[in-house]
């Protein structure tokens, strides 16, 4: 039988011993095939032919996975930063409230330590399973009457033939909305969320390089070795109404200010409420300086200007960044 895009599906698991296969738990809500990247090489040889020879040889195996962009949901980014930025303990707000705190910080000093995936893709046609999976980069996109949209590239070890693990539910989640986010901008000094600036964002793009990069070395096999993290790189592109916020922003830029930022995204309102939250949450917390405004442009008529911040670590705040989610699952699928 012919495969069918609409039999299509991602079933994820998280893994107990990196690279070791590990039946997946959960479908991804969202699209994406899996790509074997294994390369296949032709040497060049002289041997009297103009056809050349058919010989060849596979220097190495790597698996891929584009996460194409899906409205993000406060029940599936974590996966996605598990992979990506480090392996986070869930912690009860409070001692009766129904959220959990899942805090990813962006790394400083040390690296984290990440949880690794296993990943069966395809259709009703065939199945395929990558291990050792892990977030090279994503990227998270809102702009006005729309829901935060995440897409993500993520690295396997090598792509294998497997039929799908049977009887996976599909989970129930709830998606981000970008008009119930909030921005926030305080002095290097202060602390995030403390100076709300209303009626001023029109859109945002959070990107991230992890760092999380794929080792080869000489141990007998064609896969890669294990992942290391290298440094990473935050950025976030705001597109402002040209207004006071946005020019005490272009100060800040043309004086090279440190300042934090932290985009807020509430959710429904929790079943009890906690100590700290009343809500679901994405917070996106970043340290750093603006690096660019562009010049003022338009949406529709209405003046609007653009600026690039890149997170970086500040010595006189000690921060650098970090993303916090809370739901109501008291431990990822």
């Amino acid at each position: 039988m012919a495969g069918i895009k609409a039999l299509r599906k991602l079933q994820f698991g998280r893994e107990t011993t990196s690279g070791t296969i590990t039946a997946p738990t959960f479908i991804w809500r969202g699209m994406g095939t899996i790509e074997d990247k294994r390369e296949v090489k032709f040497p060049n040889e002289d041997v009297g032919l103009l056809s050349g020879t058919d010989r060849s040889y596979t220097p190495k195996y790597e698996g891929g996975l584009l996460i194409e962009s899906v409205p993000a949901t406060f029940e599936m980014f974590p996966h996605l930063l598990e992979m990506g930025i480090k392996t986070a303990t869930p912690t009860t707000d409070g001692t009766t409230g129904s959220g959990y705190i899942y805090a990813y910080t962006f790394p400083t000093t040390a690296p984290n330590v990440i949880k690794t995936y296993t990943i069966e893709g395809g259709d009703n046609q065939e199945a395929e399973v990558m291990e050792y999976c892990h977030v090279t980069d994503f990227t998270m996109t809102g702009d006005e009457r729309q829901a935060w949209m995440v897409g993500a590239n993520i690295t396997g070890r090598q792509v294998a033939l497997q039929a799908f693990t049977a009887a996976i539910t599909i989970p129930t989640v709830e998606e981000m909305l970008f008009q119930k986010t909030r921005l926030y901008i305080d002095a290097i000094g202060g602390s995030w969320g403390g100076t709300i600036k209303s009626n001023s964002l029109l859109a945002a793009q959070l990107s991230v390089k992890t760092g999380m990069t794929a080792k080869y070395t000489a141990d007998g096999n064609l896969y890669f070795s294990f992942v290391q993290t290298l440094a990473p790189e935050v950025r976030l592109r705001c597109t402002f109404e040209h207004d006071a916020v946005s020019a005490a922003q272009k100060v800040n830029w043309r004086a090279e200010t440190p300042v934090l930022v932290r985009l807020d995204i509430s959710g429904s309102t929790l079943a009890t409420p906690g100590t700290l939250y009343s809500t679901k949450k994405c917070l996106i917390d970043l340290a750093g300086k603006w690096e660019s405004f562009k010049k003022i442009g338009d949406r529709n008529g209405n003046d609007v200007i653009e600026g690039e911040f890149l997170a970086r670590y500040d010595s006189t705040g000690s921060k650098f960044g970090a993303i916090t989610v809370v739901n109501t699952l008291s431990a990822l699928p």
